[in-house]
Protein backbone atom coordinates (compact mmCIF):
# COMPACT_ATOMS: atom_id res chain seq x y z
CA UNK A 1 0.00 0.00 0.00
CA UNK A 2 1.46 3.24 -0.77
CA UNK A 3 2.59 5.55 1.34
CA UNK A 4 1.17 8.66 0.25
CA UNK A 5 -2.45 10.28 0.69
CA UNK A 6 -5.45 9.46 -1.50
CA UNK A 7 -5.82 13.24 -1.73
CA UNK A 8 -2.22 13.99 -2.30
CA UNK A 9 -2.18 17.15 -4.68
CA UNK A 10 0.69 15.31 -6.85
CA UNK A 11 -2.30 13.11 -7.95
CA UNK A 12 -4.30 14.71 -10.62
CA UNK A 13 -5.21 13.40 -13.87
CA UNK A 14 -2.11 10.84 -14.27
CA UNK A 15 -4.47 7.24 -15.32
CA UNK A 16 -2.79 7.39 -18.65
CA UNK A 17 0.68 6.26 -16.81
CA UNK A 18 -1.03 3.51 -14.83
CA UNK A 19 0.45 -0.02 -15.94
CA UNK A 20 2.88 1.68 -18.36
CA UNK A 21 6.31 0.54 -19.00
CA UNK A 22 9.19 2.97 -17.84
CA UNK A 23 13.13 4.04 -18.17
CA UNK A 24 15.42 4.77 -15.85
CA UNK A 25 17.24 7.16 -17.60
CA UNK A 26 19.20 10.29 -18.05
CA UNK A 27 17.60 13.53 -19.55
CA UNK A 28 17.06 14.46 -22.96
CA UNK A 29 15.86 17.22 -24.83
CA UNK A 30 12.38 15.06 -26.67
CA UNK A 31 12.05 17.43 -29.41
CA UNK A 32 13.89 20.83 -30.83
CA UNK A 33 10.94 22.48 -30.81
CA UNK A 34 11.04 22.99 -26.54
CA UNK A 35 13.67 23.10 -24.02
CA UNK A 36 12.42 21.49 -20.81
CA UNK A 37 10.17 18.82 -19.41
CA UNK A 38 8.14 18.41 -16.24
CA UNK A 39 7.74 15.75 -13.80
CA UNK A 40 3.86 14.68 -14.90
CA UNK A 41 3.55 14.54 -11.22
CA UNK A 42 5.22 17.33 -9.17
CA UNK A 43 5.79 19.60 -11.69
CA UNK A 44 9.44 19.64 -11.18
CA UNK A 45 11.60 20.58 -14.15
CA UNK A 46 13.88 18.61 -16.52
CA UNK A 47 16.62 20.55 -18.76
CA UNK A 48 19.76 21.03 -19.77
CA UNK A 49 20.25 24.18 -17.37
CA UNK A 50 22.00 24.52 -14.08
CA UNK A 51 19.67 23.68 -11.09
CA UNK A 52 16.73 21.26 -12.98
CA UNK A 53 17.06 17.83 -13.22
CA UNK A 54 19.43 15.46 -15.57
CA UNK A 55 17.70 12.00 -14.44
CA UNK A 56 14.34 10.80 -13.82
CA UNK A 57 12.19 7.88 -15.57
CA UNK A 58 10.28 8.35 -18.99
CA UNK A 59 7.60 6.18 -21.19
CA UNK A 60 9.29 4.64 -23.60
CA UNK A 61 8.44 7.28 -26.17
CA UNK A 62 10.68 9.72 -23.77
CA UNK A 63 7.30 11.68 -23.52
CA UNK A 64 6.61 12.11 -20.30
CA UNK A 65 9.19 12.46 -17.25
CA UNK A 66 8.75 11.72 -13.75
CA UNK A 67 11.06 12.72 -10.98
CA UNK A 68 12.62 10.25 -8.58
CA UNK A 69 11.09 11.21 -5.41
CA UNK A 70 7.74 10.79 -7.23
CA UNK A 71 8.67 7.52 -9.22
CA UNK A 72 9.04 6.22 -5.31
CA UNK A 73 5.96 7.80 -4.22
CA UNK A 74 3.66 5.67 -6.64
CA UNK A 75 5.36 3.01 -8.22
CA UNK A 76 3.62 0.73 -6.35
CA UNK A 77 -0.33 2.72 -7.13
CA UNK A 78 0.62 3.14 -11.00
CA UNK A 79 2.18 -0.84 -11.55
CA UNK A 80 5.33 0.88 -13.24
CA UNK A 81 8.11 -1.83 -14.71
CA UNK A 82 10.99 -0.48 -15.31
CA UNK A 83 12.74 -1.61 -18.35
CA UNK A 84 16.22 -1.07 -20.14
CA UNK A 85 16.57 1.23 -23.06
Amino acid sequence: MSKIQSDDWRRSGQDFLKGVKLIAQDYFLYSSDWDHDHCEFCMAKFSMNEGDLKRGYSTTDSYHWICEECFQDFKEEFNWEVIKK
